[in-house]
This record gives structure tokens, sequence and C-alpha cells, in this order.
């Protein structure tokens, strides 16, 4: 259902980047201001995507679904990242119910693509995150931040295990956002916790 919601939103997607913030950007990037007050300086060729009001996504390569209707958190090979507000975190955990971080971050009812590979399934996650704690996203703000393993499995009729993948996670109560990467996007780490808030 969500990635219906998010599909037809992407039909009138702002294809532009957000906002730039005043800051000035190195040679190579560009400042953009995501949501309350965040700024981050992200690689010049990394484009910006406002799906709906709460639904943020930064494509950071290939993409073969960016423009379509299958533009939606459940699609498949689009290398990104989410940036999610209140909307998005009220339906955070399956069955739509509320995100907190004691579970990974998966809106939905059913089964869908592998992020990866459209030809297989998505698994389920393991049940404790293999990285637990606190990371800096700008100074004086700490995100809950967890990494959880993730599965793709071969359809019917067997259901066997074809590979994982990790979805990081930084979460900001206060701020009420949070960011969800798939990707292990290299550089995000460094690029969150250098950002600035105004």
């Amino acid at each position: 259902m969500i990635s219906r919601t998010l599909a037809a939103a992407a039909a009138g997607l702002i294809l532009a980047a957000l906002v730039p913030s005043p800051a000035a950007a190195a040679p190579g990037t560009k400042s953009v201001h995501l949501r309350n007050g965040l700024t981050v300086k992200i690689p010049a060729t990394w484009k910006v995507y406002k799906v709906a009001k709460d639904y943020t996504r930064v494509v950071t390569g290939s993409c073969p679904t960016a423009g379509t209707r299958n533009f939606g958190y459940r699609d498949s090979g689009c290398r990104s990242f989410w940036v999610f507000g209140p909307a998005a975190i009220r339906v955070g955990h399956e069955t739509f119910n509320a995100y907190e971080p004691s579970r990974p971050y998966s809106p939905a009812t059913d089964v869908g693509p592998c992020v990866y590979d459209k030809k297989l399934w998505m698994g389920s996650f393991k049940t404790k995150p293999a990285v637990k704690g606190y990371r800096l996203v700008g100074a004086g703000h700490n995100a809950h931040y967890r990494e959880w393993k993730g599965s793709c499995m071969y359809g019917p009729p067997k259901y066997d295990y074809a590979g994982g993948f990790t979805q990081r996670e930084w979460y900001l109560p206060t701020s009420k956002i949070l960011i969800v990467d798939q990707w292990k996007t290299p550089g995000l780490a460094t690029i969150l916790r250098t950002s600035t808030w105004n």
C-alpha cells in the first residue's frame, strides 16, 4: 500500500534538488536542506527527490525507477537513501505501526522485491541489530543508530536464501527525522556527522 502511495506521489516528483542552503559548498558538492533545519553537503552528482511531504529520497547512483510510477520505498535497484519525517515514521513498522528503533523500518503487510534484485523476494530481518548505539548527526544531535541484517530469497517453490544486505538507520526522535540507507552508501556516515543545523 505504501509503495503505491509513494508511486502515486512520484508522478508529481520535484526532480530538481531541494532548496540549496546559503552555506557555500566545497567544489564538487552541494548543500541541501533536508528538513527541520538539517543541512547536508552531498556530492553534486546525487539527486534529491521530494516524493511526498515527509518522504525525501537522495539518489546516489544507478536508479532505473527514477521518474516512473515504481519509484517508491519498496522498489528495487535504486541506489539511494531516504530521509523520513513524521508521516513516514508513524507507519514505519509492519502492518503500518509506528516506527521505533527496537525494530527495523519496514512499512508493509506483504512481501516486496529485494533491495538489490527485483527477481528476488525480500526476506526477513534478524531479530536483533548487528550494531546498536548512537551517532552524531551534526553537532549536538545524537541519533539512535542501528544496523539491521536483511535477507533476500528466491521465489517459489523453495524460498531459499539468495543473499543479504544491511539497513542502516539514524533516528532523531526530537527532530522527527529518520534516515534509512539500504546500500551502505559510501561517505554517508561522515556526511551526516558533519551536517549542520540552522
